[in-house]
């Protein structure tokens, strides 16, 4: 009991970026466990290859994001999920993060089909599983959010997020050519197209996943204690620099030049180069 106690009180201790990643991977093991016993469970929740076998099965638009092929391929997108949903969320919302990362993941669902239905025959996976549409859509949101900032690849080496980004569109584009996984590739370029997108966009003060907030409304609920869930509904909130036309209300001024200030300065060095105190200031004014 005092076990299962402390990964209850462990798991209440992470914030949204941590306990997603326990929901995806626990689920992604129940439905390993379930294929031991009974097979066609994958073939139940992946998506199919075609227009008309997803038709079929329309669930699998979404549920085909909690199956992973392999432990590896749960590992690495795990481990990408969790590093860019820290990032994310120290400039927004827990709401934003989760809307991307399931609207990615849907998304990609939907571009497979649709690529799958066009080129028949062509693909050499005829089932799609796992979650990197979504991941794919979270990390290029980081990457065109702030693309100067470095990372260390393998503790080895440091690499700003918009080469980081660079590499990983051009080897998707060659498993597309060559066929190697070209179905998965489609779905994450789909992901990256739409958190590209988002971060362009957001960069000018429009939030073009508003209308898709519904899905993070629910989604939020689970990874919440009971003590800090809305009541209510609220538009998704972000931390951007002033625009003309706005109908959000906007913070005093000495804390709005801050905010521009601190903006530039990770456009220009990359959000590495902030102190711990502007780390922290973006964080508690994207949460106001």
């Amino acid at each position: 009991m005092d076990f299962i106690e402390n990964l209850k009180l462990k798991y209440a201790q992470l914030n949204v970026s941590g306990k997603l990643v326990v929901f995806v991977s626990l689920t992604t093991i129940v439905f390993w466990l379930l294929g031991y016993i009974y097979e066609p469970i994958t073939d139940w929740f992946g998506l199919p290859a075609g227009f008309v076998p997803a038709v079929l099965q329309p669930w699998s638009w979404f549920t085909y994001g909690f199956l992973h092929g392999g432990l590896l391929h749960l590992f690495f997108n795990m481990l990408v999920l969790y590093f860019t949903g820290q990032m994310m969320l120290n400039l927004f919302s827990a709401r934003q993060f989760l809307t991307l990362f399931f609207t990615g993941i849907v998304l990609g669902g939907l571009a497979f089909t649709l690529s799958s239905s066009l080129f028949t025959g062509y693909f050499s996976n005829n089932l799609l599983v796992g979650a990197s549409a979504g991941v794919y859509a979270t990390l290029f949101f980081i990457c065109s959010y702030m693309p100067e900032t470095p990372v260390r690849l393998f503790f080895v080496v440091n690499v700003k997020l918009k080469y980081l980004a660079f590499g990983l569109v051009a080897l998707d584009v060659f498993a597309v050519v060559t066929n190697v996984n070209a179905g998965g590739s489609i779905a994450h370029l789909a992901g990256a197209a739409l958190g590209y997108y988002s971060a362009t966009r957001m960069k000018s003060g429009i939030d073009v996943l508003e209308g898709f907030a519904g899905i993070g409304d629910g989604i939020t609920s689970l990874f919440t204690s009971s003590g800090t869930k809305n009541t209510h509904k609220s538009k998704m909130k972000t931390v951007y620099k002033n625009q003309t036309k706005t109908a959000k209300p906007k913070p005093s001024s000495t804390n709005q030049q801050r905010i521009d200030g601190i903006l530039d300065k990770i456009s220009e060095s990359g959000y590495e180069s902030l102190s711990r105190d502007e780390k922290d200031f973006l964080f508690k004014a994207g949460k106001d």
